[in-house]
């Protein structure tokens, strides 16, 4: 399935505080549906390149028929079709963000203009009911981006001790009820393997007391904390942190989007303390009403924005 039903989150600040334009090289580290990336395409004609990345091959699918999309119309709105250099390339690589100095090495380039990171699951992982991203049909319990290695959350349920379970969920859930929940999920596995988000969303209700279903599910921080462990998203993000302000040229631009504080937190004392960056946005981009109205998956995203230091004012410091 080519088509994408995801919406991309803050996009009209995305492009306004990306400062792309042409002939500049830029990096959509999820690409996830290809909808940053899309509108990222059209501000680098003519002569720029876009790279895309994501770790999930059925997001990249969809990229790639977004992206041929977009290309086809930037081509056709075009005055002068005999010179074909002043396209915008495009690239897709599965894998993860992490990885992008390989990337740019096979593209024969070091350095980019600009890099963005949109942390959320996107509306298609949560359609896709053979991983489990949402518990809310039956699905297996897999959560993994990348199902091509590493273990499955069903696995991780399956082998780890009561004690590292309930670390999981309070480390990377921030569930408090967290050792109740793992106490649970032990005695159960004795009977049977738990291998499907309705029999794990089924034991934290039983787990957590209160309602099962108000704004937020009660099994939502459960999942939330599995997910991240599984696909070591917070290693992922610390590693990126290291690697990619030196992958940007001067004035170069780095965007991330997180969803909750376990992501924002390490981005925003990375953005103040960096030696290399600039702290763009001193408080964190939120959606907009609007937007909030026709997407409200957009409610929890926040957008903080750094630049690479200038040579010039490197040396002044």
């Amino acid at each position: 399935m080519h088509s994408t039903q995801h919406i991309p989150v803050l996009l009209d600040e995305v492009l306004e505080w990306s400062d792309a334009s042409s002939s500049k090289v830029f990096v959509d580290g999820t690409v996830g549906g290809g909808g940053h990336a899309a509108h990222l395409l059209s501000r680098l004609f003519p002569g720029g390149k876009l790279i895309g990345i994501d770790r999930d091959a059925a997001a990249i699918e969809r990229a790639r028929h977004r992206l041929e999309a977009a290309s086809r119309e930037i081509e056709n709105g075009r005055e002068d079709r005999r010179r074909p250099e002043e396209n915008v390339d495009w690239f897709l690589f599965q894998g993860s963000y992490v990885e992008l100095p390989l990337f740019l090495q096979e593209l024969g380039l070091e350095k980019v203009d600009g890099i963005v990171l949109d942390l959320g699951l996107s509306s298609d992982q949560l359609a896709d009911r053979d991983r489990g991203f949402s518990f809310r049909e039956d699905s297996p319990l897999d959560l993994r981006f990348d199902v091509r290695s590493g273990w499955t959350a069903a696995d991780l349920l399956q082998r780890l001790s009561e004690e590292a379970i309930a670390d999981i969920i309070y480390r990377y859930g921030e569930e408090r009820f967290s050792r109740r929940i793992a106490k649970s999920i032990v005695t159960i596995r004795k009977s049977e393997p738990i291998e499907t988000t309705r029999q794990l969303a089924d034991i934290v209700h039983r787990s957590v007391p209160g309602p099962s279903h108000g704004r937020i599910d009660k099994a939502t921080r459960t999942f939330q904390a599995l997910r991240i462990a599984v696909n070591e998203e917070l290693q992922h993000l610390d590693e990126a942190l290291q690697k990619l302000p030196s992958l940007l040229n001067p004035e170069g631009r780095l965007l991330i989007i997180s969803f909750h504080s376990l992501e924002d937190r390490p981005v925003k004392t990375t953005f103040r303390e960096h030696p290399d960056l600039v702290n763009r946005t001193k408080k964190p981009i939120t959606a907009s009403e609007a937007e909030l109205a026709r997407n409200s998956r957009s409610r929890s995203a926040k957008l903080r924005v750094a630049s690479k230091r200038s040579e010039a004012s490197s040396e002044s410091d």
